[in-house]
């Protein structure tokens, strides 16, 4: 509803706000600093030659500057591993989809593939006698609370077809 309101004043009188700004005298800028310009430089040839003339008193200032560089030491700090895992995940071999090589190879225990997750609910909405949460937590490597959490608020889509003669009555 807001928006509609927000809409309304901005298209309201448009297209005399518009002639109103386009017929305005454009304001002119500001003027240029003399110095600003490059070509001031160009017409001073004794600038130009103030710029390439060698300082000698500043080249042999240079000359007696030495540097010497070193990398610091290596150091090894403590508590240098905290961000690595402290164990390697443990993965299984999912099973495979129709999509073949687009399909997720391996996934770590306790997690599901999203081809997986729409298998398990299927295979239960179409046996669920055959597929109890007990057996597909087992399938799967999951944690049976989990499972049936999810059998509880994910339900899949069913695809229903009606007869033709009954299109019209709809």
């Amino acid at each position: 509803m807001g928006g509609r309101l927000a809409r309304v004043f901005r298209s309201f009188n448009v297209e005399s706000r518009a002639r109103r700004e386009i017929s305005k005298e454009k304001p002119t800028p500001a003027p240029r600093h003399p110095t600003s310009r490059l070509d001031a430089q160009a017409g001073h040839p004794e600038i130009q030659k103030e710029i390439y003339r060698k300082d000698d008193r500043l080249l042999t200032l240079l000359k007696d500057v030495y540097v010497e560089s070193r990398d610091p030491p290596v150091r090894v700090k403590d508590g240098g591993g905290e961000n690595l895992p402290c164990k390697q995940e443990e993965k299984r071999l999912t099973k495979l989809g129709h999509l073949g090589d687009l399909d997720v190879k391996k996934v770590p225990k306790g997690k599901i593939s999203i081809v997986e997750a729409l298998t398990l609910l299927n295979n239960h909405k179409l046996h669920p006698q055959i597929w109890t949460a007990e057996k597909i937590a087992a399938e799967y490597s999951l944690e049976l609370k989990e499972v049936k959490s999810l059998l509880e608020f994910f339900i899949p889509f069913a695809v229903q077809e009606f007869p033709k003669d009954t299109k019209k009555a709809i």
